[in-house]
């Protein structure tokens, strides 16, 4: 025990007397199919303290595709932070996706960093994400954990409001409970942020990340108890309010106005449980207590969870049931189902009788009629016909006909022919690739391939500002004239907005200013097909998304709206 409470130590703190939830730190070090092309390349510019400085170690060069143990294949990139970088990963053995973190072996963290993997391994708690395994092989160090694409975020709860009064009594209940138990085995979390917080679909609230965090940022804490009480109540408070309960802006929130210094969540917003909200006050850096209120503070993960313990049951809300609409009955329905059941002893009125068409005899009297009219006028057409033919015939005779007369008339179509595509590039307008080591699927008459767009958070309509859309540009050899094209899509629903352009190059460096627009559609299917009013002679064709579908999350990546092109043809 002695020897793993030690390990935790080492790997936990926030090393300055500003508690190390008002940091606003908004990377993740194991992302969970959330949006995973955050910007993560300075960690101490966006305000995160006690980090060591990682000493002369860089990230190891990594790719989409390597293969570590000749097991884990790298897949997605989610963050390179401080010379260590966290992937998303698949294990082919058991073939399920894993997250991954690297860093060499060299690097200043890597000890500490296995340390904490180990320790944590060894915790076996289902309330925490699992280390899977810890490694030193081939000049790198690298920690595997579980990867939950059906879990969401805290941060992407709080995005759409704050969190019922039930769901915020059940997060913190299973967190302060959960962190509990990692204390009493000498672990501490010390990066507890909305990140690293996961609802399950299932409704079970998790923790990742607990000690490899903070291994990873050598974040260290003299005090480790009270800094994981502090940022639950942070957890808490932003719970409840949907602002974080410092002056800084982090993970998307807005801090509290400056000057008013730490205020009450039901003085922030209105109708906040006030049971909830004394808590979260007796567990940030405030002492404990109000100006008005003087409980004592709770300084340990134990001392929270026996506060909790001693408030009232926060049940959750009543359900709320649609009534079905009334029953309509038809006229092909004849027994007694959905009519009102007659009161005792009112006389039940008589059924009126049914037309006289609507009986059994009426209906076959009907039949028989309808076969007779039937037979008459296929007799009578028949004869009409036979007519007519023998008319035309004799008429054929006398009338000279010219060889020349329907060519002159009709019009010769065009015939359609298929493009054959010799290549194809990814075009980035802005930001980082999605994956382009699969642009050729797209077009190797597999429909159970395809490239994949990364899974975003903002949608459908991609935001301008941080990537105004993904595609591929395509490579006929030469110049060929394009009238239309057919995109197969994975995802339906929502909608998906794509855009022909007509380029110069297959260089990301040409601006789609400079290109021609040759046709787009929106479609809620899984076919988009474009069609180009004039067609145009272009060596190289823009496939351009500019909206994506939300869809579930998969064994590649969680859900979010995204994209994959299976089979695209193009014609000329």
């Amino acid at each position: 025990m002695a020897e793993r409470s030690t390990a935790a130590v080492d790997v936990a703190d926030n090393s300055g007397d500003e508690p190390l939830t008002a940091q606003a730190d908004e990377s993740t070090a194991d992302g969970v199919a959330q949006n995973r092309e955050r910007d993560t390349d300075n960690d101490e510019a966006q305000g995160s303290g006690g980090t060591e400085s990682p000493g002369k170690a860089s990230p190891p060069e990594l790719h989409s595709g390597h293969k570590l143990a000749r097991r884990y294949r790298l897949e997605e990139c989610v963050t390179r932070l401080d010379g260590f970088s966290s992937w998303r990963a698949v294990d082919e053995k058991l073939r399920r996706a894993v997250g991954v973190h690297i860093l060499p072996a060299d690097h200043s963290r890597a000890r500490s960093v296995l340390a904490a993997a180990r320790s944590s391994a060894l915790l076996g708690d289902p309330r925490f994400v699992q280390v899977l395994d810890a490694v030193e092989e081939n000049d790198l160090v690298y920690v595997v954990h579980e990867w939950l694409p059906d879990a969401t975020e805290l941060t992407a709860l709080l995005a759409a409001g704050p969190l019922e009064a039930h769901d915020a009594y059940q997060m913190v209940s299973q967190i302060a409970s959960a962190m509990a138990a990692a204390h009493r085995e000498g672990l501490a979390h010390l990066r507890l942020t909305p990140g690293t917080i996961l609802r399950s679909s299932s409704g079970q609230w998790r923790v990742r990340g607990l000690a490899v965090n903070a291994a990873l940022r050598g974040i260290t804490s003299d005090t480790p108890q009270r800094a994981d009480t502090e940022a639950i109540g942070a957890l808490l408070y932003a719970s409840l309010t949907q602002r974080w309960p410092y002056e800084n802006d982090a993970y998307g929130l807005s801090g509290l106005p400056k000057g008013v210094g730490l205020i009450a969540p039901d003085q922030v917003r209105a109708g906040v449980h006030r049971g909830l909200s004394e808590l979260a006050m007796r567990a940030l850096a405030n002492d404990g207590a109000t100006a008005s209120r003087h409980e004592s503070a709770c300084t340990t993960p134990e001392e929270l969870v026996k506060a909790i313990g001693e408030m009232p049951r926060i049940r959750p809300p009543e359900p709320v049931f649609t009534a079905p609409p009334d029953y309509q009955r038809t006229t092909y329905q004849q027994g007694s189902y959905g009519r009102q059941a007659p009161r005792p002893g009112l006389a039940q009125p008589l059924p009126t009788p049914p037309p006289p068409l609507q009986t059994r005899t009426g209906k076959a009297l009907k039949w028989a009629v309808s076969a007779l009219l039937i037979a008459a006028l296929g007799l009578g057409s028949w004869q009409l016909a036979d007519a007519l033919i023998d008319r035309g015939s004799s008429n054929d005779t006398n009338q000279t006909k010219t060889p020349d007369d329907n060519d002159k008339n009709t019009d010769k179509a065009k015939p359609v022919s298929t493009l054959k595509i010799q290549g194809a590039e990814e075009y980035v307008a802005k930001g980082s690739a999605q994956h382009p080591g699969d642009v050729d699927k797209t077009y190797d008459d597999d429909s159970s391939t395809y490239w994949r767009t990364a899974s975003y958070n903002d949608g459908p309509d991609m935001n301008p500002a941080y990537k105004p859309g993904v595609g591929i540009v395509y490579d006929f050899g030469s110049a060929q004239e394009v009238s239309a094209a057919s995109i197969g899509l994975l995802f339906g629903g929502d909608h998906t907005t794509v855009t022909l352009y007509a380029t110069d190059s297959s260089s990301s460096s040409v601006p789609l200013t400079s290109m021609t627009k040759l046709g787009t559609v929106t479609t809620k299917g899984t076919t988009a097909k474009v069609a180009i009013a004039k067609p145009v002679k272009s060596q190289y064709v823009l496939v351009w998304f500019t909206a994506l579908p939300y869809a579930p999350g998969d064994s590649f990546s969680g859900s979010g709206y995204k994209q994959a092109i299976t089979d695209l043809k193009f014609t000329g």
